[in-house]
């Protein structure tokens, strides 16, 4: 698994959860309504990021992440904004 290692972005309270976000975590991934799933089981599921993308104009601002389906291995690109929890490790 790739490893991060640029410094991190300063969170302050209120500030979207993806900014916490580096590569090697796991998180919760809700996708909106309007991308067509039948029901609210299939609107959210588990990930592992695989690498984090920044953005165009400031690169240590994550605006992609690359991420694998836990129940289904299936690497993926999602939007930073679509991911709404940060799993913990036990």
């Amino acid at each position: 698994m790739s490893e991060d290692r640029s410094a991190p972005v300063a969170v302050k309270a209120g500030d979207p959860i993806f900014l916490s976000v580096k590569a090697g975590m796991t998180v919760i991934v809700r996708h909106l309504p309007e991308v067509g799933f039948t029901s609210d089981d299939d609107r959210w599921w588990m990930a592992d990021v695989i690498y984090v993308e920044g953005g165009a104009r400031n690169p240590s601002v994550p605006t992609l992440f690359q991420v694998a389906d836990v129940d289904s291995g299936e690497v993926l690109w999602v939007n930073a904004d679509l991911v709404t929890h940060i799993v913990p490790r036990l």
